[in-house]
């Protein structure tokens, strides 16, 4: 064996060993600069669903939850102010949910619901984002003799029912939204997913 036959053999060695050295530094440079993509932790708990216990919630109840930052809320509606709500028809600026991109498929009827008996709406005015305040009461003296029951926005006086339909000649464009939803069980309800049905 010559020399120069040694040192070609090192060469190749010494050339091969580089090769993969780099190779595996610039893997390890490559996945935390991946892995950068990918959301946080504290972004994907932001839009994670949320799981509430709707089993205690009394006729008439509102119960309050954060979904992706956004006030939502769980209205426990009475066989009254479902009778009321459809009554208001006529007052009501979208009363078939004809806005599709206001609710899931699922929830294009009269009570805007999976569960008539529940309403899931997110808690934003759609005119500019103030948090309406939950109205209850049958003809309060600041609503009317005609006020059955929904929300009330005091930033601009939007109104809207206990299904989240605006009425008519208010700022508020469109109705409140309805989440994406479903039914774990009877008691518990998840925000956020609905399994594909939308």
């Amino acid at each position: 064996m010559s020399e120069e036959g040694v040192d070609l053999k090192r060469r190749n060695f010494l050339t091969a060993s580089t090769a993969v050295i780099g190779a595996v530094g610039a893997g390890f440079a490559a996945v935390p600069f991946v892995n950068s993509w990918n959301p946080s932790e504290r972004a994907k708990a932001l839009g994670a669903p949320e799981e509430a216990d709707i089993g205690l919630l009394a006729p008439g109840g509102l119960l309050r939850l954060k979904w992706r930052g956004k006030v939502c809320w769980v209205v426990n509606r009475t066989e009254q102010s479902l009778a009321d709500m459809q009554t208001l028809t006529d007052k009501l600026a979208d009363p078939n949910s004809d806005v599709t991109s206001q609710q899931p498929d699922y929830c294009k009827n009269d009570t805007r619901s999976i569960k008539p008996q529940y309403s899931v709406l997110v808690g934003i005015c759609t005119h500019l984002g103030c948090s309406p305040t939950y109205r209850p009461e049958i003809a309060p003296a600041d609503l009317g003799p005609d006020w059955r029951g929904g929300f009330f926005c005091p930033c601009h006086g939007s109104k809207f029912d206990l299904a989240g339909r605006v009425y008519k000649g208010v700022p508020a464009p469109t109705n409140l939204v309805v989440p994406p939803h479903q039914y774990l069980s009877d008691d518990v309800i998840l925000i956020g997913e609905d399994g594909g049905e939308a």
